[in-house]
């Protein structure tokens, strides 16, 4: 087994968490009313403590990047390998809700089978994450509920972002190269075969909201393999601003 598998296999898991931590850190003081604000800013401050754990791991073994800040903080935007959805722009706050549910039904399925792995320090985090990410997933559907099935506007604007983040959806479970090989390594997680009961569970709960599942046939990815869209340009300029302006600085 590769390291570079290993390595590559890690930052498609935390990336992740890192790019979908920093949009919902943008939201912080901009909530509907305090409690969601603060509910958001604890589940961005969630994903960027899973994403430590990852990078903390990732930095152990790689050859180029010496600490869990170089792995965050200095790589070029094609070595950040996070799928499109989570770094679409917080439109408003029925898109914030709706990427939030797709990526967490998604990444419960993962923590719960990772917890499987060979590997004990993949097994460790994902047994601490899950607890975590079993919160977002309730938190995100209650409200993706609520709004679907509340005010005709509400109701409205929860449509409009399912229909658009949709089309990122099917890139969650396209295999690259590193997680075949960690798959075959007794690793790695075989997401294809997820997906079948993820659509199945995000299309009951739409229902359940009294909204339409998009029939989509063209999706759209690429970021699990370093193409991104014109939005994480901007996401990367205000993470890496304090790593690139002050080099080497440490707290």
């Amino acid at each position: 087994m590769a390291n570079t598998d290993l390595y590559n296999y890690i930052l498609g898991i935390a990336d992740n968490s890192l790019i979908l931590g920093q949009r919902l850190g943008e939201l912080c003081g901009h909530g509907p009313n305090l409690e969601t604000d603060i509910a958001l800013t604890n589940i961005s401050l969630d994903l960027i403590g899973q994403t430590r754990s990852y990078y903390q791991y990732a930095a152990s073994f790689s050859e180029e990047y010496k600490t869990e800040d170089d792995i965050a903080f200095l790589r070029l935007e094609r070595e950040y390998r996070n799928v499109l959805l989570v770094e679409q722009p917080n439109t408003h706050f029925g898109f914030v809700i709706g990427r939030q549910y797709l990526f967490d039904v998604y990444h419960y399925m993962l923590m719960d089978e990772l917890q499987n792995t060979k590997d004990d320090t993949l097994q460790a985090i994902a047994r601490k994450c899950i607890k975590e990410v079993s919160y977002h997933k309730r938190f995100s559907g209650d409200w993706l509920k609520r709004l679907g099935d509340g005010t005709e506007e509400s109701h409205q604007k929860m449509q409009e972002a399912i229909n658009g983040l949709w089309r990122f959806t099917n890139e969650l479970f396209e295999l690259t190269e590193s997680e075949d090989a960690m798959i075959k390594a007794g690793i790695g997680v075989d997401v294809s075969k997820m997906k079948e009961h993820y659509y199945a569970e995000v299309s009951l709960l739409l229902n359940e909201a009294t909204l339409q599942v998009p029939e989509r046939k063209n999706f759209t990815s690429g970021g699990k393999k370093g193409t991104h869209t014109e939005h994480f340009g901007y996401i990367l300029s205000e993470l890496q601003y304090m790593q690139r302006t002050f080099p080497n600085m440490t707290w």
